[in-house]
C-alpha cells in the first residue's frame, strides 16, 4: 500500500516536519524491502534536503522529527547529544503494575545477528529508561516509558527486566492480547484461529520535546494509530 506522506504530517515549519510513523514502515531503507517505503525515502521526495533526526523501529508507531536543512539538523542533534530532547513513549504490557518515576538503569548489548539486545553488565552500553504507570486494567497497564538514553530495543528489554513485557513481543516475553482473554462471554467462530487485538509490539511514540531555532521549547504530540486505539479502548471496555 503507498503511503501518503503528506498525511503523516502533525507539525511544519521553515526547519522541520514532525510525523506520524505508521507501524511497520522502516525509519531508513532496509537491504531487502521496497526502498521507496523507507521514511527517508517518503521524506526525501516530499523535500529534497531531508534528514531524520532520530529513527523509530520498524515496528514502532509515533512522533518523528525530520530536519529540512542542515543547520536543524545540527541544532536537534545536539540537542539528542546533551539529552535535552524529551522523548515519551506509550505502551501495553502485561501484567498489573503500579510503578511512580520507576528508573532502569542496566547496559545493553546486542545478540546474535543484532535483531535484538540483551543486558550486559561486562560489555554493554549505558542505559536508562524511567518507567510510569498511566492506567491500570484487568490484566494489562498503560505505562508512560520516558528512554534517558536511546540505545536499540531499550525500553522493551527494561520492562522486560522489570517482568512487564510489552503486549504482543515475543522477543522479550511479551504475550498476545485475546479477545476471548478479556471478554467473560466471548465466542470465537468455529474453525477460526483467533488473532491478537494489536498484530505487532504494542508500543507508541507518543510525544517529543525540543527546542526550535528560534528557541521556543515545544512538545509535539502523535495520536495513537487505529490498532493502539483499538487495543487501550477494548482493555477499557472490559477492565
Amino acid at each position: 500500500m503507498k503511503l501518503n506522506f503528506e498525511e503523516l504530517i502533525v507539525f511544519e515549519n521553515d526547519d522541520y516536519i514532525l510525523i506520524n510513523k505508521p507501524a511497520n514502515i522502516a525509519s531508513l531503507d532496509e537491504r531487502n524491502a521496497d526502498k521507496s517505503q523507507s521514511i527517508l525515502r517518503l521524506a526525501k521526495a516530499y523535500h529534497p534536503d531531508a534528514q531524520l533526526g532520530h529513527r523509530l523501529d520498524k515496528g514502532t508507531s509515533g512522533i518523528l522529527a525530520i530536519a529540512k536543512n542542515p543547520a536543524a539538523y545540527r541544532h536537534l542533534a545536539m540537542q539528542f547529544e546533551h539529552r535535552e530532547v524529551t522523548k515519551r513513549y506509550h505502551a501495553v504490557v502485561d501484567g498489573i503494575h503500579d510503578f511512580e518515576g520507576i528508573s532502569v538503569y542496566l547496559p545493553i548489548s546486542p545478540i546474535k545477528d543484532g535483531t535484538a539486545v540483551k543486558i550486559d553488565r561486562q560489555k554493554g552500553k549505558e542505559a536508562e529508561t524511567i518507567f510510569n504507570t498511566l492506567k491500570v486494567y484487568r490484566m494489562h497497564t498503560l505505562m508512560e516509558c520516558l528512554p534517558i538514553t536511546g540505545r536499540m530495543h531499550q525500553i522493551r528489554v527494561h520492562l522486560m527486566c522489570l517482568k512487564a513485557p510489552i503486549a504482543n513481543d515475543p522477543t522479550y516475553g511479551g504475550k498476545p492480547v485475546f479477545l476471548s482473554d478479556l471478554k467473560r462471554k466471548f465466542n470465537l467462530k468455529k474453525d477460526t484461529e483467533e488473532q491478537s487485538l494489536i498484530q505487532r509490539v504494542a508500543l507508541h511514540a507518543r510525544s517529543l520535546t525540543f527546542t526550535l531555532l528560534d528557541g521556543e521549547r515545544t512538545i509535539f504530540e502523535a495520536p495513537y494509530p487505529k490498532d493502539f486505539e483499538v487495543l487501550v479502548k477494548q482493555l477499557e471496555k472490559n477492565s
